[in-house]
C-alpha cells in the first residue's frame, strides 16, 4: 500500500518539482523579470517550457505592443506590468534584466536591488558618470549582484594571460577599428536634428517613457531603437557598442581599477545639442602611458599606418582579416590555461561577484565613463582632463556640466 501510494502521489506532481538527474526544482531555479522588452530585452527573454519549472515570471514594458509580444514568448507564468516598480513587488523575481533605454539604467537598477532582486543591466551601465557610484553604493548596501550585459570578457581571457606574461612589453596601445574588428554603428545611431511633433500613438506611455530625461515633444526617431541618436536618453553609436568593446580591454590591461588621465577626439565642432553625431577617432590615454584608440572609418581622415590591435614594444596581436596573429609568431603557444570567468547566475548561486564574464559595477563603472568622457570630448571640441580618483574633469568646468543633469521631477535619486 505505501509503495502504490508513493506511485500514486509520483504521478499527481510535476517532474521538476521532485528534481533530480535532468530536472532542477523550483528552489534551485533563479527566476527573471526583464524591464524593457523591446528590442535585447525581448530576445534575452527566457521561455518556459511545458512541465518545466517557471523562470521567466515577468516582463515590464510602457509600450503595450511590446508588452503584448514578450508576453506570448514568455508562455504560461508569466505577468505582465507597464511600471517597473509593480514588477519590483513581485517576491518571486530573483533577478531583473533592465533593458530600457539608457537614460532609465541607473534609477531602475538601484530601485530593484533595493527591492532585494541581483540586476543584470544592458551596456552602458549609465547614462551619466555621477550615476555609477550611486548604483555602487547600492549594490555594496544591498548586498545584491550588480552586472553589466556585455558581450563578455570570456573570449579574451587568452589576451589578458598574454599581456599579464609582459612578452608584449609595457606601455601598451590598444586599437580598435574596423581594421581589426570593430564597429561603433556612428552613422546607424546618428540623431535627426529637425523632428516636426507627432500624436503620441495610443500604445505606447510616452511620459513614463522620458521619465527622468528632459521633456521634448514626441517623434518616433526620439523613441525605441533609434533613441539611441539622441544626447538626452543615450550616447549615439559609441555607448550603443564601446562598452562591448572598451569593457574587456580594460580587462586585458589590467586596469579594472583605475582609469584614464586624459581623453582626445576628432570630429565635427560644434556638435548638436540635442542629436549625436559623428567623430572620426578618439585617443584615451592612462597615466603610465598605456592608450586605447577608437576609430569608427566614418568621418574624417583615417589614422595613417597598419594598426596591430594590441602593441607594446617587444610584440603584437593582430585582429580583423590576420585573426590572432602575432609578431613575432607563435607567443600564443607559450601561455597555460587562461582563467575561468563566471556566469552571472553562478555569480548569484554563490553570491561572490568577481572573477565574471560580465563586468560588475565597479568594472562597468570604469568602463562606461572613458565612453561618457570621450563624448564630453566630442561635445565639447577639447581635451578632457580626467582625474580618475576623484572622478572629476580638471580645469574645464564648462565640460563638467556632462557630467550628470538634473532629473525631471518627480524622479530622483
Amino acid at each position: 500500500m505505501k509503495s502504490a501510494g508513493a506511485v500514486a502521489i509520483f504521478h499527481l506532481v510535476p517532474r521538476y518539482v521532485l528534481g533530480g538527474v535532468g530536472f532542477v526544482a523550483p528552489s534551485e531555479v533563479i527566476t527573471r523579470g526583464t524591464i524593457g522588452v523591446g528590442a535585447q530585452g525581448f530576445r534575452s527573454m527566457l521561455e518556459n517550457k511545458e512541465g518545466e519549472a517557471r523562470r521567466q515570471v515577468a516582463v515590464c514594458d510602457v509600450d503595450k505592443n511590446h508588452l503584448a509580444q514578450a508576453m506570448e514568448k514568455a508562455g504560461k507564468g508569466c505577468r505582465g506590468y507597464a511600471d517597473f516598480r509593480k514588477l519590483l513587488e513581485q517576491k518571486d523575481v530573483d533577478t531583473v534584466h533592465i533593458a530600457t533605454p539608457d537614460h532609465w539604467h541607473s534609477l531602475i537598477a538601484m530601485a530593484a536591488m533595493e527591492a532585494g532582486k541581483d540586476v543584470l543591466g544592458e551596456k552602458p551601465m549609465h547614462r551619466f558618470i555621477r550615476e555609477g557610484p550611486r548604483m555602487i553604493a547600492a549594490a555594496e548596501k544591498s548586498g545584491r549582484v550588480l552586472q553589466i550585459n556585455t558581450q563578455g570578457r570570456r573570449l579574451w581571457a587568452r589576451h589578458r594571460k598574454l599581456v599579464e606574461s609582459g612578452v608584449l612589453g609595457w606601455p601598451l596601445r590598444i586599437y580598435l577599428g574596423k581594421s581589426t574588428g570593430f564597429e561603433f554603428k556612428v552613422k546607424d545611431w546618428s540623431g535627426r536634428t529637425r523632428l516636426e511633433p507627432q500624436r503620441v500613438p495610443q500604445e505606447l506611455d510616452y511620459e513614463m517613457w522620458l521619465g527622468p530625461a528632459p521633456w521634448k515633444p514626441y517623434h518616433p526617431h526620439r523613441v525605441h531603437q533609434s533613441f539611441r541618436g539622441y544626447w538626452d536618453y543615450a550616447g549615439g553609436g559609441l555607448t550603443d557598442m564601446g562598452q562591448h568593446w572598451i569593457d574587456p580591454m580594460q580587462y586585458v590591461l589590467g586596469k579594472d581599477g583605475e582609469g584614464a588621465v586624459e581623453v582626445e577626439a576628432n570630429a565635427p565642432w560644434p556638435q548638436h545639442p540635442d542629436a549625436a553625431g559623428m567623430w572620426g577617432w578618439l585617443r584615451i590615454k592612462y597615466r603610465d602611458g598605456c592608450e586605447i584608440i577608437l576609430e569608427s572609418g566614418e568621418w574624417g581622415e583615417a589614422l595613417a599606418g597598419e594598426r596591430a590591435m594590441i602593441e607594446g614594444p617587444k610584440g603584437k596581436v593582430f585582429g580583423g582579416k590576420r585573426g590572432n596573429q602575432t609578431e613575432p609568431a607563435g607567443l600564443w603557444k607559450q601561455l597555460g590555461e587562461p582563467e575561468k570567468l563566471k556566469t552571472f547566475d553562478e555569480a548569484v548561486r554563490s553570491r561572490v561577484n568577481e572573477g565574471t564574464d560580465h563586468p560588475n559595477g565597479k568594472q562597468a563603472h570604469r568602463s562606461a565613463t572613458l565612453l561618457h568622457l570621450c563624448n564630453i570630448a566630442i561635445r565639447t571640441g577639447r581635451k578632457i582632463m580626467w582625474d580618475p580618483v576623484t572622478e572629476e574633469i580638471v580645469g574645464d568646468m564648462q565640460a563638467k556640466q556632462f557630467l550628470e543633469i538634473p532629473l525631471r521631477p518627480p524622479w530622483h535619486f
